[in-house]
């Protein structure tokens, strides 16, 4: 089929790989503009387009797709169809509707719950205890096109955002093949959203990062992983900024944030107490409970605000 993609980020990577190694004609390739970071603020390409320029498929970086000259070059790659995923840009219905078969996006939830930008966050943090990524066919509404194919994965007690990322991406990879296949033979028939369990994953707040040890165990443990690796879920100890970024549930008594055994079992709000299994200091990389106790030597009492 003659496919554009439309996407930004490492989750996009694989997927993009799996359509050229399933024999499909990429034509072109949309991401956001390069960011500009590092000495000098040199531009910096997304992880898309650095594969796809290494694929010598034509990349295309508009700041909007809103103006009609962004859409009759939209329109003008005669496709069969457009893949979106986490390409960061709305999709207006000139664009949506150019394609033969429309454009079908890789959504990291099970729709209808996390519809929006932070699906992987928002699942950990609110406990969610299964996820997976919904295959949609797009149209104006926030996520709310019918689905064409589901595949679900657990979230385990041990999972950060970085690992369910992961997990997701691979599942988007496999799935897109026969999910773009089953959808044009007529194998596969959208289905809508259910119109019950519709949830929002809304932009992830930096002041959402600042930990709250009155929080259950269990709370604690899921808002650390849902932010980790970013932007971090954080505690101050002193004017020592502390990122933690892993942690499990355990037992323990104390004042809620004090340290009450070593390396760092830290008390809760609800008579129990959370293990940091692994942490961050600002300016440092990330590190053992272990390593971060030889390196500040907090005594026993010691309070995280």
């Amino acid at each position: 089929m003659r496919l554009a993609f439309m996407g930004t980020p490492e989750f996009s990577v694989d997927i993009l790989q799996s359509l050229v190694n399933g024999g499909h004609d990429v034509v072109a390739v949309y991401c956001q503009p390069p960011s500009r970071s590092g000495r000098g603020k040199k531009e910096r390409p997304s992880p898309v387009q650095s594969l796809a320029e290494r694929l010598n498929i034509t990349v295309h970086c508009p700041k909007s797709l809103k103006s009609d000259e962004e859409q009759h070059k939209f329109d003008a790659l005669e496709l069969d169809a457009a893949i979106v995923v986490a390409y960061g840009l709305l999709l207006p219905k000139a664009i949506l509707d150019a394609p033969k078969y429309g454009c079908l996006n890789i959504h990291a939830s099970l729709l209808p719950r996390w519809r929006g930008a932070a699906p992987i966050h928002r699942a950990i943090m609110a406990g969610d205890e299964e996820s997976g990524i919904n295959v949609m066919l797009m149209e104006q509404g926030l996520d709310t096109g019918p689905v064409i194919l589901e595949r679900k994965c657990k979230i385990l007690p041990d999972d950060t955002t970085d690992r369910l990322h992961n997990k997701l991406k691979d599942l988007g990879a496999a799935a897109i093949l026969p999910a773009l296949k089953g959808y044009v033979s007529g194998e596969l028939t959208p289905m809508p959203q259910a119109q019950a369990g519709v949830t929002y994953a809304h932009k992830i707040d930096k002041q959402e990062a600042k930990i709250d040890w009155a929080k259950s165990a269990k709370d604690l443990r899921n808002h650390i992983h849902g932010l980790s690796p970013f932007p971090g879920a954080y505690s101050m100890v002193g004017d020592i900024r502390i990122k933690m970024l892993q942690a499990e549930v355990t037992e323990g008594h104390g004042k809620a944030g004090s340290l009450i055994a070593h390396p760092m079992t830290i008390a809760c709000g609800n008579g129990q107490a959370v293990n940091i299994i692994k942490a961050q200091r600002a300016g440092k990389g990330p590190m053992t409970a272990e390593e971060l106790h030889r390196g500040l030597q907090l005594s026993l009492g010691t309070i995280f605000s």
